[in-house]
């Protein structure tokens, strides 16, 4: 099969992409899906590294996310059946022209989405569902605080904290990173390449600041997400896409009750599936009816694997960038 193979955890450069991969075997309880897109994740990034909390045996194919058709059903296998369209989440092996994963994992892809836009879609989706619903609680009304806004769970972040009631404020680099916030919906707009973020959410709550934080950015977003927040705020960390992976100090926590969460969504997969289904059964709902628009704003081929992932490494993508596996195969330019 097709494939974009990592042999040692040399990082990006060292990928190769081959068309004559060995298929991944069958599992229990397994789907097998004939791959046509899969997502660019940050995490992609650094599983090539091994700097991921998952180190897979060389060789392997990065990508955590497919859309494709089911071409195999393992014995028992019920939730979906051949030639069904469907996206899902993988361990790794994404980046490839097939991929199996347990069918908890897979999911019907609506009727109004297409292969490339479903390959944008669980990651960012699930990980800005779970956080802003089920752990930081927002409410209709709340002022909800987003950093990194226009990137790929930034995005859907706003789009689902206005689903939700909030009022959100959007940080992001430049103005049109900003202008793709202020289209899913943010409130307020804040150039954190120009300004003071802190000064600037007290400005535009009149001196109270944000209920609730939305943090998938870390470093000086988190420090002044830390001084803008309500008596008894909520701040939900996600990731760190500056590099900078904050301390905390436990004084500021104390004197103003905060509550930190560390969220982890890919941890879910295994530890609550049912929260998962019950996130997904919602998304996909609000899919089919028209109220979510997953944005990709670039499409690679598979030979490009490399290309696309200096794209979201060099932060001049916004939404998401997506492979697709149907070109000839070739080398990585």
């Amino acid at each position: 099969m097709r494939a974009v193979v990592c042999n040692s955890f040399d990082g990006i450069d060292a990928l190769t992409c081959v068309d004559d991969a060995p298929a991944p075997p069958m599992a229990e309880n397994g789907v097998r899906i004939r791959v046509q897109a899969a997502g660019i994740n940050f995490a992609d990034t650094l599983m090539c590294k091994g700097e991921y909390q998952v180190k897979p045996p060389f060789p392997f194919s990065p990508g955590l996310e497919v859309a494709g058709e089911v071409l195999e059903v393992a014995p028992g296998v019920t939730r979906v059946s051949p030639g069904d369209r469907v996206m899902a989440t993988v361990h790794y092996g994404g980046y490839a022209s097939e991929a199996v994963t347990h069918e908890s994992t897979v999911f019907a892809i609506p009727d109004n989405l297409d292969f490339v836009s479903a390959a944008a879609f669980p990651i960012v989706y699930g990980t800005s569902h779970v956080g802003l619903v089920d752990k930081l609680k927002v409410q209709p009304g709340e002022v909800l605080l987003v950093h990194g806004a226009a990137g790929g769970v930034g995005l859907t972040a706003v789009e689902i904290g206005k689903k939700l009631g909030a009022t959100v404020i959007a940080t992001a680099g430049g103005p049109e990173k900003l202008a793709v916030a202020k289209e899913y919906g943010a409130d307020h707009l804040i150039d954190y390449r120009k300004e003071d973020i802190r000064e600037r959410v007290k400005q535009l709550t009149d001196g109270r600041g944000a209920d609730c934080v939305y943090d998938p950015v870390g470093g000086t977003a988190f420090d002044a997400s830390l001084r803008c927040t309500v008596q008894g705020g909520r701040i939900l960390v996600v990731g760190f896409a500056s590099g900078t992976v904050p301390q905390i100090p436990a004084n500021i926590l104390l004197v103003k009750n905060l509550s930190v969460i560390g969220f982890y969504w890919g941890a879910h997969r295994t530890l609550d599936p049912e929260l998962i289904q019950r996130s997904f059964d919602e998304l996909l709902g609000w899919m089919a009816a028209g109220d979510l628009r997953p944005h990709v704003s670039h499409v690679f081929d598979l030979a490009d694997a490399k290309d696309g992932m200096n794209m979201l490494l060099s932060r001049k993508s916004t939404g998401k960038v997506v492979l697709t596996t149907g070109a000839a195969p070739g080398p990585l330019n």
